[in-house]
């Protein structure tokens, strides 16, 4: 299973990749493997700031539907649009081509809320 140590992760299976003060997010290897063949990203949050927790989106696999979290309180900025030709990006390549969206994020403080790579594993037992 591919955990990138240079990444943070969320306890809802999000992966986080800080630049300055812009997040990108996307799932793990470990989420979409559970998920199965994702067929369909629906994320209508662009431009909408939300809170840590809530709901930026959903992601639908062949036999689920299930919600994605904001692992950090921001102003979602951008949309992976290649997903909506190529959602099964998510389950190809979840850290590189499959990303979902980019946040400027609002309060640095909840980074304390986000897991190192070993803590991510000792999560979901890898």
């Amino acid at each position: 299973m591919n955990i990138p140590s240079d990444l943070l992760y969320s306890n809802d299976h999000e992966w986080i990749k800080l630049d300055d003060e812009i997040a990108t997010i996307g799932i793990t290897d470990f989420a979409q493997r559970e998920l199965g063949d994702i067929v369909y990203i629906e994320i209508e949050t662009v431009g909408d700031t939300l809170e840590r927790e809530q709901v930026f989106g959903t992601v639908e696999a062949v036999k689920t539907v299930s919600d994605l979290f904001m692992p950090l309180s921001g102003e979602v900025l951008e949309f992976n649009t290649g997903l909506e030709d190529n959602p099964e990006a998510v389950n190809d390549q979840p850290y590189e081509s499959g990303w979902m969206i980019k946040i400027k994020m609002d309060n640095p403080a909840q980074l304390k809320h986000l897991l190192s790579a070993d803590q991510y594993k000792q999560l979901i037992q890898a």
